[in-house]
């Protein structure tokens, strides 16, 4: 893990790159030229081999993440859900290791709290597999699960800007690309399946990487940057672009904030939180009596203690400008330790949207598949 203050090193060509490039990449067979230009548009002097050259040494560094399409994994089919759990601290490893080994657990933290210091989120194909995963996770464990699903997104948009060129983040150039007609389609044809898991993991960086997915999946690479691009439009890709190593770029504070608004007040609290640039998810998720009173999350992020707190009371102000706002209303958990991290299983997803597809055409099939439509 990177220590706070390492994107210190970063040139200010690199600054530039992460800053711009966060989201609205080009969709074309050639990407570079069109990015490096409008890059050089914005007082950045750089070719597009250059440019080439400073993705593939940012990714080489662990400086991003990955450089691609983010798949948005609920539009794929299938749903992923938040669950927390209380883990003695006799039997913290033990009970850790335990959930961690459950394929379904796609993420695991570790956070401050009293009594919920166990997060985790559960993947599956099919929203009926939840109780089973929870029933077995209990069984394992001998503690008991409150599921947080999600009921209604406000935001999710991470974007973790530098101090350099573009400091805004806003060069969009997702309107660069073909023509497309987005469906209202929810299931993947077979052709479709193997893209979305030839991409999930991020592009190939280099001078052709939709040319190098085409070949890898036996495409045209029309083909495949319009089906990349029709994805965009259809939500099942949120953005294309370099994704940063947040860690690296020094914002190593993550704070969850968590807020038990009035029920006829969260629609107008969530839509003014989500509004914040420094927000990076918004959600409202049920409560649990007895145990868990919040009904709001916000999610934010800081280099350092001091700009996370600062943000929190952010959150803080924009809140009370809608509901009187007391001292035990909310809270903030911050990760003290990240348990797995492994990704959303987006092929396991893809492969039951297929057989939900593909059985929707049959009126004879007998299908256990996720429903395109859940």
């Amino acid at each position: 893990m990177h220590e706070v203050g390492a994107d210190a090193s970063l040139s200010t060509l690199e600054r530039a790159v992460v800053n711009a490039f966060q989201g609205g990449f080009p969709v074309v067979e050639s990407p570079w030229e069109p990015a490096a230009a409008a890059l050089a548009d914005r007082g950045v002097d750089v070719d597009g081999d250059e440019l080439l050259a400073t993705v593939q040494s940012l990714d080489d560094r662990g400086i991003l993440s990955r450089f691609g399409a983010l798949v948005n994994a609920e539009e794929i089919g299938g749903t992923a859900t938040l669950v927390a759990m209380h883990a003695p601290e006799s039997r913290f490893d033990e009970v850790a290791e335990t959930v961690n080994g459950f394929r379904e657990v796609a993420h695991n933290y570790e956070r401050e709290h009293p009594h919920l210091n166990m997060w985790f989120v559960v993947s599956v194909a099919d929203e009926a597999e939840v109780a089973r995963v929870l029933g077995d996770i209990e069984e394992a464990t001998g503690q008991e699960t409150y599921n947080l699903p999600k009921q209604r997104e406000f935001h999710v948009g991470a974007k973790f800007l530098l101090d350099g060129p573009v400091a805004d983040g806003d060069l969009d150039l997702s309107g660069l690309g073909p023509d497309v007609t987005p469906t209202d389609r929810r299931g993947l044809t077979p052709a479709e399946r193997d893209l979305v898991v030839e991409i999930q993991g991020g592009l190939p960086v280099t001078a052709t990487p939709y040319r190098d997915v085409a070949d890898a999946v036996g495409q045209p690479v029309e083909w495949v940057v319009e089906t990349v691009k029709r994805f965009e439009a259809e939500g099942k890709v949120r953005r294309v672009g370099v994704i940063p190593n947040h860690y690296a770029l020094g914002y190593t504070e993550n704070g969850m904030t968590v807020w038990d608004v009035p029920d006829d007040r969260v629609d107008e609290v969530g839509e003014a939180v989500a509004s914040l640039g420094f927000v990076t998810h918004c959600y409202r998720r049920p409560r649990h009596d007895g145990v868990w009173p919040y009904n709001f999350f916000a999610m934010t992020h800081g280099r350092d203690e001091a700009e996370s707190e600062r943000r929190v009371r952010e959150v803080r102000d924009v809140m009370a400008d809608h509901w009187d706002v007391g001292d035990d209303d909310w809270d903030t958990l911050f990760s003290t330790r990240i348990l797995k991290k492994t990704g959303i299983r987006i092929d396991d997803r893809a492969d039951a949207q297929v057989d939900a597809d593909c059985d929707a055409d049959d009126p004879d099939a007998e299908s256990t598949a996720a429903d395109p439509e859940a």
